[in-house]
């Protein structure tokens, strides 16, 4: 595996809340570099809710093929792994998930504890975000206004980043372009503007962008 291959990772930090059964869940998700960072996330959270139930983890890296949980006290198969099986059925690394729950008086069950602390590590993950990490092009073009929707479309068609727009007297866009899509879209600027738009290309950069 290369290290410029792409995946994806939280975007940032997220939380989520929300009540089953009068048990109260709290779930939260990190983007992490290393394994330390994330037991840091683990030991932070289990200091601000030393009162909680259970603090239920989650987390892997990339790097090294990392992968650890824990149920934190609740039945073996009930919480852990269904709250890390949240990021691996979404192909996610570089993540630590912890969900806090207080225990509210009724006993949920085994599937009924797998279900909430699911529930918790995907509500978490939505209000993070994901981002894709992988090589991209920085490039930058410059156009008319009349080719402008059309050169926006072939970069939207590539999942191509805007990352700024100058409308001034021509319109100047800097994009981050999937770096083994560049050439093409190089080609096709030029077919479009029948060479009349050049584009630079800036480098190279290895950065994780919000899908």
């Amino acid at each position: 595996m290369s290290q410029h291959d792409a995946y994806l990772l939280p975007t940032a930090f997220g939380q989520a809340e929300f009540t089953e059964k009068r048990s109260r869940f709290i779930g939260r998700v990190w983007p992490v570099e290393s394994e330390d960072e994330a037991l840091e996330h683990i030991r932070q959270i289990r200091e601000k809710h030393w009162d909680a139930t259970h603090n239920v983890y989650a987390y892997a890296l990339r790097t090294g093929s990392v992968m650890r949980y824990s149920d934190d006290g609740e039945p073996q198969g009930s919480s852990g792994l269904p709250t890390l099986n949240v990021f691996r059925s979404a192909d996610i690394s570089d993540f630590c998930c912890v969900v806090t729950r207080y225990f509210g008086g009724i006993l949920l069950g085994t599937g009924g504890l797998a279900r909430a602390y699911s529930q918790a590590a995907s509500m978490a993950l939505g209000e993070a975000g994901i981002s894709e990490k992988r090589l991209w092009g920085r490039m930058m073009i410059e156009c008319p206004y009349s080719l402008y929707e059309k050169l926006k479309k072939e970069l939207e068609q590539r999942q191509a980043n805007i990352c700024s727009s100058d409308f001034g007297a021509s319109v100047t866009l800097e994009a981050l372009v999937k770096k083994e899509l560049c050439g093409e879209l190089t080609e096709r600027i030029k077919d479009l503007s029948s060479g009349a738009v050049e584009t630079l290309f800036i480098g190279e950069e290895y950065v994780a962008v919000p899908k």
